[in-house]
């Protein structure tokens, strides 16, 4: 696919939601997006999940996703390299 060219990268910024029932996009915010995440805001546990779930929407590795501002923050915004910023956010529409 052309957006998995090793060039590609989007930038999403998240208010995370941790302790929710089920790991999805919860909307739109100001500025980016409302993700809720279950798991719990200890241990880094909330940002690994944060990770898991943008890699899973690219498509990519997760390796491929982090969290660029914010990991100690509800507030971040996170990098994933291998696709283009105007599929991602088609691909997290709600």
């Amino acid at each position: 696919m052309a957006e998995e060219s090793g060039g590609a990268r989007a930038r999403i910024t998240v208010r995370v939601q941790p302790r929710a029932r089920a790991t999805r996009v919860a909307g739109k915010i100001e500025g980016g997006y409302r993700l809720q995440v279950a798991a719990l805001p200890v241990e880094g546990k909330a940002n690994a999940a944060c990770i898991a779930f943008f890699a899973e929407v690219a498509g990519v590795a997760k390796s491929r996703v982090r969290i660029v501002s914010g990991a100690a923050s509800r507030m971040k915004i996170v990098e994933i390299q291998g696709i283009g910023q105007e599929e991602m956010e088609r691909r997290l529409r709600v």
